[in-house]
């Protein structure tokens, strides 16, 4: 089984509050995000959220995550089920200093057998810059900052 770990420190030109709005308006990703292709929220319970991912990377596959959500603070994922992933975990905590945002990511995932180790650290490190890059410019669309 490959497994691989990717995190990552950024800082937001954007306040805290205004950023988890974005990073828990999760049905949005699509708009910004080019290989989220959706996401459909299939739970809520308070705090909690259970959704399905589809996303195009080398291919189109399919999972689901569990969300818990500190407000303006922290946002945790769990993996439920797919078809590529054994396992997923990470978090975003956000903090704000100066009137920026700061953001901590983590990813931790393991993968099936068919996954080669080399292509498990790919998929999760490369495309981990890409996507802050993407959250940066989704700040800029809403906040115009």
């Amino acid at each position: 089984m490959a497994n691989a770990v990717a995190e990552t420190k950024e800082t937001f030109n954007c306040s805290q509050a205004e950023f988890f709005a974005i990073v828990s308006d999760y049905e949005k990703y699509s708009e910004f995000l080019p290989e989220v292709k959706a996401i459909k929220i299939l739970k809520s319970s308070g705090n909690e959220k259970e959704m399905e991912y589809s996303i195009s990377l080398i291919k189109t596959f399919k999972y689901t995550l569990k969300v818990k959500e500190t407000p303006m603070t922290q946002v945790d994922f769990t993996f439920v089920k797919g078809d590529v992933f054994k396992t997923m975990s990470g978090c975003w905590k956000l903090s704000e200093k100066n009137g920026k945002c700061h953001v901590e990511y983590k990813v931790e995932a393991s993968f099936g057998m068919l996954v080669p180790s080399a292509m498990a650290k790919t998929l999760v490190s490369v495309n981990l810059p890409i996507m802050m890059a993407n959250f940066k410019k989704r700040v800029k669309e809403v906040y115009g900052k």
